[in-house]
C-alpha cells in the first residue's frame, strides 16, 4: 500500500467532480443555466466555492451550492483517508 499523498491536481479534480455530481443529482443538466466550481488547494488548505444559477423551484439554490461544497470537502477527506 502506498503512503504517497495525492497530487494537488488530483485533490482539485476530486473536489470539483464531487461538487458537480451533487449539482447534477439535483438538477437536470439542461436546467442549469450556469455554474462554477472553484477549488484551491495550497499548502494543505482546501477552499471550495460554488456558484449556481438554476431554476428556483422547490430547491434552495444556496443550499444546493452549500451541499456541493460540502461534498467536495468530504471527497477530499476520503481521498486522504480521513
Amino acid at each position: 500500500m502506498s503512503t504517497e499523498e495525492p497530487s494537488d491536481e488530483t485533490v482539485v479534480e476530486t473536489a470539483a467532480d464531487a461538487a458537480e455530481d451533487v449539482i447534477f443529482s439535483r438538477y437536470k443538466q439542461s436546467a442549469v443555466r450556469d455554474f462554477d466550481v472553484t477549488v484551491r488547494f495550497e499548502e494543505g488548505m482546501l477552499e471550495v466555492d460554488v456558484y449556481l444559477n438554476a431554476p428556483e423551484d422547490d430547491r434552495d439554490l444556496e443550499q444546493v451550492a452549500d451541499d456541493a461544497a460540502l461534498a467536495a470537502r468530504r471527497a477530499v477527506d476520503d481521498l486522504f483517508g480521513e
